[in-house]
Parts: C-alpha cells; sequence; structure tokens
C-alpha cells in the first residue's frame, strides 16, 4: 500500500485553526477518483485539493468534498498556491491552473494569492421570502426589509451559489437552518449552496458579512468561501442600489459562528471577479492510500 503527502491548510487567514481548512495532496498524480474520494472523506475538510500536472496550464486542480468531486473551489486554490508559495514551489507573479470550469488566472502578490473566476452569471430568482425563512430559520421580515433594494438571485462565477441579502447581523447569528429545505432549494436553482449575507458587520472594516450553507455536496455551513465571496461581489455589481458605487475592494467576513473566523478580499468592479487571501498550514503528515478497488480503510499518520 502506498502513502502520499497530505495537509490541511487554512485559508483566508493567518493564523492557524481559523479561516477554512483544505485538504491538500501535493503529488496526486496516479491517483484515480476513487482514491482522491477516498482520501478526501478521510480528511474530512469541506473540500480536498488534489494538485496534478497540466497540459493547458502551469498546474492542475480537482477538488472533492466528503460527498464527491465538485469543479471549483475557492478556499482550497488558495490554499495550495499559498502552500507551494510557502515551499519554495512557486514565486510571485502571475501563474495559471486548470480546473473542472477552465483554466483560471492566479497571481501571487506580497503574501496574498488572487484567483481570477470565471465569467460572472447573476439572475434575481421569484421565491417567496415565507419559504426562503423558513428554510433559513429566520423571520421572513429580516428578507423582506432588504429586498426592494437587494433582490433573490443566483450568481456565479464558476460555481452556481443562491444569494440571500438580510437585514442584521443578530437575524444571520441567530438562523436555524433546515439543511434538507435547504437542499431542496439549491438542488431546484442547481446551486451548489446558499450564501445569506448582511452589510452589518463584526468588524468595522469588513464589508459584510457571509454565511454558506451546502449540504447538497456534503457541507451544511462552511466556514469561508472563495467562490461565494466572488458570486456575491459580481451580484452586488449587478444590482442597482450599488450601481458605479461597489468599492476598488470588498472585503467579506464569514465564519466567526462557527469559531473559524476569516476574510475574503474580493475585486468585483469588472469582470472577471477576483478573490484573494491568506492561507497558513495547520498539519501535515503522511497518508495510506489502497490500491484503486480495494476495500481497505485508509489511514492518516502523523508527520514523516
Amino acid at each position: 500500500m502506498e502513502t502520499r503527502r497530505a495537509l490541511l491548510v487554512d485559508a483566508f487567514t493567518r493564523e492557524p485553526l481559523s479561516g477554512n481548512a483544505a485538504g491538500l495532496v501535493p503529488e496526486a498524480e496516479g491517483l484515480d477518483d476513487e482514491q482522491m474520494g477516498s482520501i478526501a472523506r478521510e480528511l474530512n475538510a469541506s473540500e480536498t485539493a488534489f494538485l496534478l500536472p497540466s497540459a493547458e496550464a502551469d498546474r492542475r486542480l480537482r477538488y472533492f468534498t466528503p460527498a464527491g468531486e465538485i469543479d471549483l473551489c475557492g478556499h482550497a486554490t488558495v490554499a495550495a498556491h499559498a502552500w507551494m508559495a510557502e515551499n519554495g514551489r512557486l514565486t510571485g507573479g502571475a501563474h495559471t491552473v486548470e480546473t473542472n470550469v477552465g483554466v483560471l488566472d492566479i497571481e501571487l502578490d506580497e503574501g496574498v494569492v488572487w484567483m481570477t473566476q470565471d465569467v460572472a452569471e447573476v439572475t434575481r430568482v421569484d421565491l417567496e421570502y415565507d419559504r426562503i425563512a423558513s428554510a433559513l430559520g429566520v423571520d421572513p421580515a429580516t428578507l423582506a426589509d432588504v429586498g426592494a433594494d437587494l433582490p433573490l438571485a443566483t450568481a456565479s462565477t464558476g460555481l452556481e451559489y443562491l444569494v440571500v441579502p438580510v437585514n442584521f447581523l443578530s437575524a444571520l447569528s441567530g438562523a436555524d437552518p433546515d439543511f434538507g429545505a435547504i437542499g431542496t432549494l439549491t438542488e431546484e436553482f442547481d446551486a451548489t449552496g446558499l450564501y445569506a449575507f448582511t452589510f452589518d458587520t463584526l468588524e468595522g472594516n469588513a464589508t459584510l458579512h457571509g454565511r454558506m450553507f451546502a449540504p447538497g455536496v456534503g457541507v451544511d455551513e462552511d466556514p469561508v468561501t472563495g467562490t461565494a465571496a466572488g458570486a456575491v461581489g459580481a451580484y452586488l455589481r449587478g444590482v442597482e442600489a450599488f450601481e458605479g458605487e461597489l468599492p476598488e475592494e470588498t472585503v467579506i467576513e464569514q465564519g466567526h459562528f462557527l469559531d473559524r473566523p476569516g476574510r475574503v478580499r474580493v475585486r468585483a468592479r469588472t469582470d472577471p471577479v477576483a478573490v484573494g487571501g491568506r492561507a497558513v498550514t495547520a498539519l501535515e503528515g503522511t497518508i495510506a492510500v489502497p490500491d484503486p478497488g480495494d476495500d481497505d480503510i485508509i489511514e492518516a499518520t502523523g508527520p514523516s
């Protein structure tokens, strides 16, 4: 049975054990889909990135949640590139990465990894506030209060999200989500997750506070979500209330109610949207991988 190097890298933070933990397998060539899925389940991060060679870009990344493969993951992309830079595998400047949504541009700028996302798509949706409020476990008034200026919509810069504006942080922090109902909603709109946000923030230098729920891909709540931050940046650019007034850089705080606080920087004035953040390695070791088709359980081990 072979072993592979495996890490947990915390993205969108400077401090270990905060932000969003991504699994990372930096030498993934030769692993099949079943093995990648098994490793992702064993590491049990919301997403695990597998680093592979590419004929189209500087490198390729594939992403697996414990439930299966997804096309793109912002925090795992930031984590992988920050780890490579930390270990001398990557220098500052421009790079490219192949993903299932295409080749994306990456820029490493003084420790911040900027990830250029896919072409933005924002579509207003017709949903009853009572239904969304019931799924989130909030008072419908907390949604209707801001609905005139900030409508419900789906937004994507690579992955689709159902975007739900909320009036105050107290409502968002007190949400009692029904994950079954959220899963039904996101499936209905072919969305990865539901992203609820408010401009009422914990930190004065943050633009908004977000929470992201994605039970359909095995992640009840994600601590800090890069692809959703990019989608919300595109959403804000497209709503009339922000026409011509979107700041050069939007700062999104997330994860505080999971004790995993983090921050995502978003540049969304024009396409393509870019999200940026830092990352720090929290755990490094090796993982035993069974042969293809082997029913043995894989085991993570400590540093070698």
